[in-house]
């Protein structure tokens, strides 16, 4: 089975997700946690709309589900202003650029989601666009051919981001305000999950909210998608209303333990402590073992046993560490010499 498919806390965007706009906060004052981007916001609009002109140009990085798509909304809605919406792999010509940027309108919004997949050719043309609001257009070809330049409306450019390393250096310099976002907290976790329930209309007790919060990665849209599970669990095999008991066995019955890992995630730690006695080991190695992508491990697995300490990187390979042994209920033999991390 194709493990994008079954593995419900992978924080990448999936069909059921086309939904979470009624759950996403509108304006900045619904938006929970990120506490030190948002006052950042706050400035940057209110500076914004004294002076009277278009924000300047934004950029959100960090893994996903986190609210990159909809910080870009809610700028928008705070400047009361229009929003197009694309992304990186969409824009594959210059013309396609030129045809979005013509179309925007005095202090409007372009969000262009993953901006690190925008092609060399495309970014040549967002260049000046973002920095002097001009188009340059080549008429005809050959030696007849000429350029125009075509003025543009003062607009904004919000870009969102997973892997900021692979945005090139001249178009990561255009924007004026860089902001990374992290992982939530408990109690914000917890914040997210009881608004979500209230749109929603689901009844769920406070043990209910905190296990679900508990288990969601620190990322809010895995929050959505695990509530949305415990509350199928919890109106076919409970009364439908989410007890800490109905949530523990909605969880078991995922396979989601109480730190969040899922069965790809245990297999990850067990194939590393059991058959390579904790590693090093190798990243294809271990894919491999486990008949995974290893672009799967590196950007859906690794990150969460990273911030949990349970995983290490070196120059010789991933190593587990002893709070992976504890977790996995292993013995855990100290080592003449561990490599140092990295």
């Amino acid at each position: 089975m194709n493990q994008e498919k079954r593995q419900i806390i992978n924080p990448e965007p999936k069909t059921e997700d086309r939904f979470d706009h009624t759950l996403r906060p509108r304006f900045l004052s619904e938006v929970i946690g990120q506490s030190q981007v948002k006052e950042n916001l706050v400035i940057l609009i209110k500076a914004a709309n004294q002076r009277g002109e278009a924000l300047d140009h934004v950029l959100f990085y960090g893994p996903p589900g986190l609210g990159k798509t909809t910080l870009a909304h809610v700028l928008a809605n705070e400047m009361h202003v229009n929003i197009k919406v694309t992304a990186g792999p969409a824009i594959e010509r210059s013309g396609d650029l030129a045809a979005i940027l013509t179309n925007l309108h005095e202090s409007d919004v372009l969000f262009i989601d993953e901006i690190h997949r925008l092609g060399k050719t495309v970014e040549e043309v967002l260049y000046p666009a973002m920095e002097e609001y001009s188009l340059d257009i080549i008429i005809g070809k050959g030696p007849s051919a000429r350029s125009i330049r075509l003025k543009l409306p003062r607009f904004t450019v919000i870009g969102a981001t997973t892997r900021l390393a692979l945005l090139s250096s001249p178009l990561r310099a255009r924007f004026g305000a860089v902001y990374r976002l992290d992982y939530y907290d408990l109690h914000a976790m917890k914040q997210i999950v009881e608004r979500a329930a209230g749109l929603l209309g689901i009844t769920v007790e406070k043990e209910g909210v905190e296990e679900v919060s508990r288990r969601a990665r620190g990322t809010p849209r895995v929050a959505l998608r695990l509530l949305r599970r415990v509350r199928d669990y919890a109106e076919v095999r409970a009364d439908g209303i989410l007890t800490r008991g109905v949530t523990l066995e909605a969880m078991e019955l995922l396979s989601i333990d109480e730190l969040g890992l899922d069965e790809i995630d245990r297999m990850v730690l067990s194939t590393i402590i059991n058959k390579y006695d904790g590693g090093p080991v190798g990243l294809s190695t271990i894919a491999a073992s486990i008949s995974e992508e290893p672009d799967t491990i590196m950007d859906v697995v690794e990150p969460y046993l990273l911030q949990l300490g349970f995983l290490g990187r070196t120059a010789q390979g991933r190593v587990a560490t002893k709070l992976a042994y504890e977790h996995m209920r292993v013995f855990y033999r100290e080592k003449p010499s561990q490599p140092s991390l990295i």
